[in-house]
């Protein structure tokens, strides 16, 4: 596999991603000519490392390398992908055996592979140009861009002629608990990265080779949805929410509580003195001793406060606040028993 080389030329200091990035990806690439969608595109393929696996014909003369690759063999047609859903939570074995009557060959893998990759090696060798250049070429820029649609066109082809490998590898392990439609996105991803690693001079076939990263990558999000399961064993369910009717009826109840209170200090249900009663409306603020604020609201006064209006002590207010709750809980107690 080749990258994209940061070391420059022989005698030259290295160029970093970061560099390269804010140089590049900052042009205005929309005044050469190019849509915005290019223009992004163009960024992306600056912007981020760029990799193709090597061929021995790309050490041929650049005319005759696209001779041998793009014009003597013979065409590759696309698959039918049309009964594909992602989200499809079933396997039609009929329709999955017709989806994948349109296989490739070891000698049609070689051939797709190879202008894959050779498109992917003149995006990477334009890039460096683009690099290394004091002001950018507009005319490299588009031929970059046109062989990296290329690339992207037969990453394309070559993912639909393989699409049933995924549902056949996700097949296997149909009984795992994992959700479908988050499993088959998982071994799409798989796939498209075996695309981009797979060297075919190695000599074996691309199936046997994306299979075991699809299954590999079923199994990391197995491993992924069992942590996630341990953490939180069951789904949010709006049906277990905690209700507010507990809170509701407690609000209401101690709004009647007050309603009562009140009722009782104003009819002196409870036989309070007048000390007792005076207390008890400046404490809680309820009667007709109650402390209003600014707001026109009743405001409840602390011990010291009401000690200091009736001339003794915070702990005396204690004592007689004390005591007129004792006949007032006795009042409601007996009025609750008959």
């Amino acid at each position: 596999m080749n990258s994209f080389a940061l070391a420059g030329n022989p005698g030259t200091l290295a160029v970093s991603p970061l560099a390269q990035a804010r140089r590049l990806g900052g042009i205005d690439y929309v005044q050469d000519g190019l849509s915005e969608e290019e223009a992004a595109t163009v960024r992306e393929i600056l912007g981020e490392k760029y990799e193709y696996m090597d061929h021995p014909a790309f050490e041929l003369p650049r005319e005759e390398a696209e001779e041998q690759l793009f014009d003597d063999p013979e065409p590759i047609g696309h698959a039918d992908v049309s009964w594909y859903h992602p989200a499809m939570s079933w396997i039609d074995e009929p329709r999955l055996g017709r989806s994948a009557t349109k296989t490739l060959t070891a000698a049609e893998e070689r051939v797709i592979f190879a202008q894959f990759n050779y498109c992917r090696f003149r995006v990477f060798n334009l890039k460096q140009e683009l690099v290394d250049q004091t002001h950018r070429d507009p005319a490299l820029v588009r031929e970059m861009l046109t062989w990296y649609e290329k690339a992207e066109g037969y990453r394309e082809q070559i993912a639909g002629l393989n699409l049933a490998l995924v549902l056949a590898m996700a097949k296997r392990i149909r009984g795992a608990d994992v959700d479908w439609g988050e499993m088959i996105s998982e071994g799409n991803m798989a796939l498209l990265r075996s695309i981009d690693k797979f060297d075919i001079t190695r000599g074996f076939k691309f199936s046997t080779y994306a299979c075991r990263a699809i299954l590999k990558a079923f199994s990391r999000q197995g491993i992924k949805h069992s942590k996630y399961r341990s953490t939180f064993p069951t789904d949010f369910d709006p049906k277990f929410e905690r209700s507010n009717h507990q809170s509701e009826k407690n609000e209401e109840h101690e709004t009647d509580c007050v309603d009562e209170l009140r009722e009782i200090i104003r009819r002196n249900k409870a036989s309070l003195s007048d000390v007792e009663r005076g207390v008890i409306e400046r404490r809680f603020a309820v009667g007709d001793n109650a402390r209003i604020d600014a707001k026109g609201d009743p405001r409840p006064l602390t011990l010291e406060q009401v000690g200091k209006i009736l001339g003794v002590t915070k702990e005396r207010v204690r004592q007689i606040q004390t005591e007129a709750l004792d006949k007032i809980r006795d009042h409601f107690e007996g009025d609750f028993l008959r």
